[in-house]
C-alpha cells in the first residue's frame, strides 16, 4: 500500500472519531456517551475507508461515467414525475411513485453509462480522447501487427506521422499470450511485448495506450473497429478477417502483408539483381537462391557459385504460390561477389 495514502486513511479514522467527540460537546443528550460516539465515529471511519480500498480499480473515467448516468437516470425520473400522469391521485401513491422512478432510473443510467464508458468517452467533447483543436491523424494498432514486429522497423524509419493508439485491450491480449504454457505462443507475445517497448524507445513518435476494456476476447475485432470508427482513424492489423470487417464498415485499414507485397519491385526481363546462390538446382549447372521476399532465383551456370553472391540478368519471370519464381542466367565469373 502507497504510505502516504496509509496516512491519509488514518488521518481520515482519527478525524472521524475527533469529530464525534467533539459532537458530543454540543448535543446535551451525548455529553454522558462520549465512547459511544467515538465508537461510532471510528466505525463510520473505517466503512468509508473500506468502501474507499473496494473501489480500488475504479477509475477516475469510471467515475466521470457514473456521474452522467446519475445525471440523465435522474432527469429522466424527473421527467416522467412532472408529467401529466402523476397530477392527480392519492399523494403517498405518488410519492412511492416518484421514489421508485428515481431509484429505477438513475440505477439504470448508472449500469447502461458504465456499460458503455468507452463510447461516453469518445462522445462527451471534455474528455473525448483526442482534443477538437487538435488535428492528429490517429492509427489504431492490433496484437497481431504488434507481434508481427515490422511496424518497429517502419516507425523507425519515421514514415509513420501519425500517432500510434493502442487500446489496454491489446495489451492485456498481448500479456496473455506471452503467458501461455505453449512454447510458440508464448514466443509471439513476448515478441509484441518487445515491439511495444521499441516503439516507446523511439522519440519522434506518438504513441499512447487507450484505456478500453472488453468483456469477451470474441469481441475485440469488433471493439477495434468501433474505435477506429469513433476517432476516425485508421486500422493497422496483419489479420484479413479484421481488415475485412473493417472494410465492410467503412474504416480505412492497412495490413503489413498487402504493404510488403506493394513495396515488392517489379521485375523485368533485362534486369540484373544479386542473390546469394544456397543449393544446386534439379537442372545441371543450376542454382538457387532467394529474394528477401521469398521469390526463388534459379541461375542457370550457377552451381559452381554455391554460397557465394551473384549478378544475375533474369531472362524469365513465373508467378508461384511462394511469390515468383525467376530464371536467371549468370553474368560471370567475374560479376560474381564472395
Amino acid at each position: 500500500m502507497n504510505k502516504t495514502l496509509l496516512v491519509i486513511r488514518i488521518l481520515f479514522i482519527a478525524l472521524c472519531a475527533v469529530a464525534s467527540w467533539l459532537v458530543c460537546y454540543t448535543v446535551e443528550e451525548w455529553d454522558h456517551r462520549r465512547t459511544l460516539a467515538i465508537f461510532i465515529g471510528l466505525s463510520i471511519g473505517s466503512l468509508v475507508v473500506l468502501v474507499d480500498m473496494m473501489l480500488k480499480g475504479f477509475s477516475l473515467r469510471g467515475l466521470t461515467a457514473v456521474t452522467f448516468g446519475l445525471g440523465v437516470g435522474a432527469l429522466i425520473a424527473w421527467l416522467i414525475s412532472s408529467s401529466p400522469l402523476l397530477n392527480k391521485g392519492d399523494q403517498q401513491t405518488i410519492y412511492l411513485v416518484q421514489l421508485a422512478l428515481f431509484l429505477i432510473c438513475t440505477y439504470l443510467g448508472t449500469v447502461i453509462a458504465l456499460r458503455g464508458k468507452d463510447d461516453f468517452n469518445l462522445v462527451i467533447p471534455y474528455v473525448r480522447f483526442v482534443p477538437h483543436e487538435v488535428d492528429v491523424p490517429l492509427v489504431v494498432v492490433d496484437a497481431s501487427a504488434l507481434i508481427d514486429g515490422r511496424i518497429a522497423k517502419i516507425c523507425q524509419t519515421q514514415f509513420v506521422g501519425a500517432a500510434l493508439i493502442i487500446p489496454t485491450f491489446v495489451l492485456d491480449e498481448l500479456q496473455a499470450i506471452a503467458d501461455s504454457p505453449e512454447p510458440v505462443k508464448q514466443a509471439r507475445g513476448r515478441r509484441g511485448l518487445q515491439v511495444l517497448n521499441d516503439l516507446r524507445a523511439i522519440k519522434q513518435l506518438d504513441i499512447r495506450i487507450l484505456p478500453s476494456e472488453v468483456a469477451r476476447r470474441q469481441d475485440m475485432e469488433a471493439k477495434l473497429v468501433f474505435l477506429a470508427q469513433s476517432m476516425r482513424a485508421k486500422l493497422l492489423t496483419t489479420d484479413t478477417n479484421l481488415a475485412t470487417m473493417a472494410k465492410f464498415q467503412g474504416v480505412s485499414w492497412l495490413n503489413l502483408h498487402a504493404l510488403e507485397a506493394a513495396l515488392r519491385p517489379e521485375l523485368v526481363i533485362g534486369e540484373s539483381l544479386a542473390v546469394e546462390l544456397l543449393r544446386p538446382g534439379k537442372e545441371d549447372g543450376q542454382a538457387l537462391g532467394y529474394l528477401p521476399d521469398g521469390s526463388m532465383v534459379v541461375v542457370n551456370n550457377g552451381r559452381a557459385f554455391v554460397g557465394k553472391r551473384v549478378t544475375a540478368e533474369i531472362i524469365g519471370v513465373m508467378p508461384s504460390a511462394g511469390g515468383k519464381l525467376i530464371f536467371a542466367n549468370l553474368l560471370g565469373e567475374a560479376e560474381a561477389a564472395s
